[in-house]
């Protein structure tokens, strides 16, 4: 992973400006949802996957340094973790966690911890 976990890495294939939205996202053993939502802002790129009912509908922060790879043509992401790791990190609220500052330390410090 980058050093800098809420950043791409230059080797991803990701094209900033993209829409990633509806993109299916692929952990190291499986699946794991679709992406909801994301943001290519400078030192604070991520992606809001949707696990649908892998997790009970659970919503997860992926910083953008966790990616290994975009896929464009296929429209998959393939981060590099596991289901479990994906499942144990940090729950995500939309309306509380957006700009916080403390979650997203929070999350930083949970994948920091999860780096290959």
């Amino acid at each position: 992973m980058s050093d800098s976990i809420w950043g791409y890495q230059p080797t991803t294939g990701h094209i900033t400006g993209t829409d990633l939205t509806g993109y299916k996202v692929e952990a190291t053993d499986g699946s794991i949802g679709k992406v909801d939502k994301h943001s290519d802002d400078v030192s604070s790129s991520y992606l809001v996957v949707d696990t649908g009912v892998w997790i009970f509908g659970k919503h997860v922060l992926l910083p953008a340094g966790t990616v290994q790879r975009v896929d464009q043509s296929e429209q998959k992401i393939y981060v590099a973790l596991t289901k479990d790791q994906i499942k144990d990190s940090p729950e995500f609220d939309r309306d509380k966690h957006l700009g916080d500052a403390g979650y997203h330390a929070q999350v930083g410090e949970y994948y920091q911890s999860h780096r290959a």
